[in-house]
């Protein structure tokens, strides 16, 4: 029986943030096709603690805790000439561990999820290889070397550079390469090396509807008393999601308040940077930090907001308001690969006065922003289902079933 190695830089579980939460439904819909044997690395000790979920669903599986700080990282890259994701990747236990799985079990696959863990894969290793991308590192580096001062912009410039060529050569080497929106897929053929003509698709992310459900859900304790609430929800030391929610508490939440004096600001989520704290009660906003449950704090918003500036695939924090049926108001660059109705199941603005108009609006007509947000789950339900969006997955690794995903680039 044909056997896959799935390899991850984060463990799956939880499925508390983005990149987990593709990674997590993935693997656990190629371990319904097949035994499945994991690495991947844990980035903290409550990372480690879900390790016997890793366990139930790995047929064997190798968690490493990852201790070289990004400082170490960037010398030992400078000094090779390598780029500084692959390097804060580099692991002898991991590597140990993929030779010792490919030489003793019948290895067919190898799922690879997200870049910095192509350096694993052997060039002796004859079966297929499909490369989850997500989305192009290399030009969110490129994004940031942009907007970054010297000497960070020329440090951002050369991740770009160098990820960019490693991203041409996997591609080249797998079976195919998967990003999460045909955007993506499109951007990422572009930027190959000429002369390559690698296997480009898309394979986009899904939503649990069933956990996220508004039936029965109430609105977080602390939302009671005030409003009108807006809601943004992310991993809060992610730089994007720092300038987003920066931009908005400073930029736009000014011009709602002068009409709605009480309207407050919920930054939602884990790891708020020093810069994020620091907003905590500027213009109504309210930082919570990591919460048990995030479904409460989308349950209770009026208005669920995603101002990214600089975005990368499809922004999972949108489907899980959209499947909560809440309105949600994104710029551009955030509702990219959602091939949602503008004005019917999601409201686009960009910048912060277009986001403010657009904000008021939605706040003063309760009874629109209610029929988008039911038109938004309705858009999941049909659309957005993981099982439908993963069919393809068999066939890509040649275990069986069609080969073409269902948005195919």
């Amino acid at each position: 029986m044909s056997e896959v190695l799935f390899l991850a830089h984060r463990i799956p579980f939880p499925p508390d943030r983005g990149d987990k939460i593709r990674s997590c439904h993935v693997l656990r819909h190629i371990a319904g096709l097949a035994p499945v044997h994991v690495a991947c690395f844990a980035d903290d000790e409550g990372d480690m603690a879900h390790e016997p979920e890793l366990i139930a669903v790995a047929a064997s599986h190798c968690l490493v805790p990852r201790t070289r700080s990004l400082k170490l990282a960037g010398v030992e890259a400078l000094a090779s000439a390598r780029p500084v994701s692959l390097t804060a990747f580099a692991d002898k236990r991991i590597a140990t561990y993929v030779a010792q799985i490919l030489a003793e079990r019948p290895i067919s696959a190898i799922y690879v999820f997200s870049g910095q863990m192509a350096q694993y894969i052997p060039a002796t290793f004859a079966g297929r290889v499909v490369m989850d991308f997500v989305d192009v590192d290399s030009a969110k580096f490129e994004a940031y070397a942009a907007a970054a001062r010297f000497p960070a912009s020329r440090l951002y410039a050369r991740e770009a550079r160098l990820l960019s060529r490693f991203e041409s050569d996997i591609a080249r080497r797998a079976h195919a390469s998967l990003l999460v929106t045909p955007e993506e897929a499109a951007l990422f053929r572009q930027r190959l090396t000429p002369g390559s003509e690698p296997r480009v698709m898309a394979l986009g992310n899904g939503i649990d509807t069933d956990f996220f459900d508004p039936e029965g859900m109430p609105p977080a304790p602390e939302m009671a008393g005030e409003g009108p609430q807006l809601t943004f929800t992310g991993q809060m030391d992610y730089p994007p999601n720092v300038a987003a929610v920066e931009m908005f508490a400073r930029e736009v939440m000014p011009q709602i308040r002068a009409t709605f004096p009480q309207a407050r600001f919920n930054v939602v989520g884990r790891a708020p940077t020093l810069a994020v704290r620091s907003l905590e009660r500027v213009n109504g906003t309210r930082v919570t930090g990591a919460v048990i449950d995030v479904r409460p704090w989308l349950a209770g918003a009026d208005l669920v907001v995603a101002p990214l500036t600089i975005a990368r695939g499809v922004q999972n924090k949108v489907l899980e308001a959209m499947a909560m049926a809440r309105p949600v108001l994104a710029t551009p660059e955030a509702a990219t690969g959602i091939p949602a109705r503008e004005g019917h199941e999601l409201v686009v603005a960009s910048g912060s006065d277009a986001l403010a108009k657009a904000a008021l609006s939605l706040l003063h007509d309760k009874v629109r922003a209610a029929t988008i947000g039911q038109s938004a789950r309705a858009f999941v339900l049909e659309k957005c289902g993981w099982a439908g969006v993963l069919a393809p997955l068999a066939g890509l690794l040649g275990l069986s079933g069609p080969e073409s995903p269902r948005v195919a680039a």
